[in-house]
């Protein structure tokens, strides 16, 4: 378990985080969130040991990550954004080099590497050949040599080709079934798709801390219902659904023949509209609806705090 305790981080007299707490249970994948520079990564470097923190505390599984830096970090695989590898050496050494620093055996645990990791192809090459994507995974290897309970990952997925991405993906939800996983990225979708947490940090502090679904419910606002009708009149299709209850606001588009209509609603509308449409004798051809997106959400509790850090 990571507990973090009103832990602030300052620069000079300058707060890049500012009084933030939270806990993250074994087996959890988080997803944690925020602006450029709004003190995110200076939070996985202090979680890390990389940087102590200025105010509070932060433990793992009890042991304080300042007293006990060294246990600690053995319990942590950190991939930052830019793994800083060593490029004039071969993937197979460098990796080798890593095991033995780390007191693991390099013939039992390069080849799940290279495997899991999707570098059997790799292995021979120079780093300084590999592509951004390939650097990313043998920073991921790097992160998973010594098998740690933590993994924090910045960026996981950054320069990677679609196929890799989903290999990636399904090798953190692998991970994060016995693991905590905590994940950054500005890729929202990527966190819809991984994490069932997210936190969100803006200007040092933290603006959310939810379970994905409920920080939905709670920030949901009004919907779009989106439908297309075959109808004659436009005007009367706009006028019908106007009548509504949870209806504010309708749109149409009169598009081959088709009467395409944006409603903005308030509660669930969707049985009354289809219900109306059948009982004119009108054709319904589509009937969706749209919820707030993580994005949508993000840009709420962002948009007007963005802060300086990072």
């Amino acid at each position: 378990m990571i507990e973090v305790e009103h832990v602030s981080r300052k620069f000079g007299t300058f707060r890049a985080v500012d009084d933030i707490s939270f806990s993250i249970k074994t087996g959890e994948i988080v997803g944690l969130l925020g602006p450029n520079g709004a003190g995110k990564t200076t939070t996985m470097r202090m979680i890390t040991g990389f940087l102590e923190a200025s105010e509070g505390s932060i433990k793992i599984d009890g042991l304080d990550v300042v007293e006990n830096s060294v246990e600690c970090k053995k319990k942590i695989g950190y991939m930052p954004e830019s793994a800083p590898l060593y490029g004039d050496m071969i993937v197979a050494d460098y990796l080798e080099y890593v095991a033995k620093m780390q007191g693991v055996d390099p013939s039992k645990k390069l080849p799940y590497l290279a495997k899991v990791c999707g570098l059997e192809e790799q292995m021979h090459k120079s780093i300084s050949d590999l592509s951004r994507g390939n650097r990313q995974r043998v920073g991921l290897a790097h992160a998973l040599m010594g098998d740690p309970e933590i993994l924090i990952l910045d960026e996981p997925t950054s320069g990677l080709d679609p196929i890799q991405v989903s290999e990636v993906r399904d090798l953190i939800r692998e991970i994060g079934k016995t693991r905590t996983v905590i994940i950054s990225t500005h890729i929202l979708s990527e966190v819809e798709m991984l994490c069932s947490r997210v936190i969100i940090i803006s200007r040092g502090k933290i603006a959310a801390d939810s379970d994905i679904n409920i920080l939905r419910e709670q920030h949901q606002g009004s919907m779009t219902v989106n439908l297309s009708v075959k109808a004659d009149s436009e005007a009367a299709v706009k006028e019908m659904l106007s009548s509504v209850d949870g209806v504010t606001s309708v749109k149409t588009e009169n598009q081959d023949g088709f009467i395409n209509v944006s409603l903005n609603v308030t509660k669930e509308v969707r049985p009354q509209v289809s219900q109306l449409i059948v009982s004119k004798n009108y054709q319904l051809y589509e009937l969706s609806v749209k919820k707030n997106s993580l994005e949508d959400i993000f840009k709420e509790l962002t948009l007007n705090g963005e802060g300086a850090a990072k």
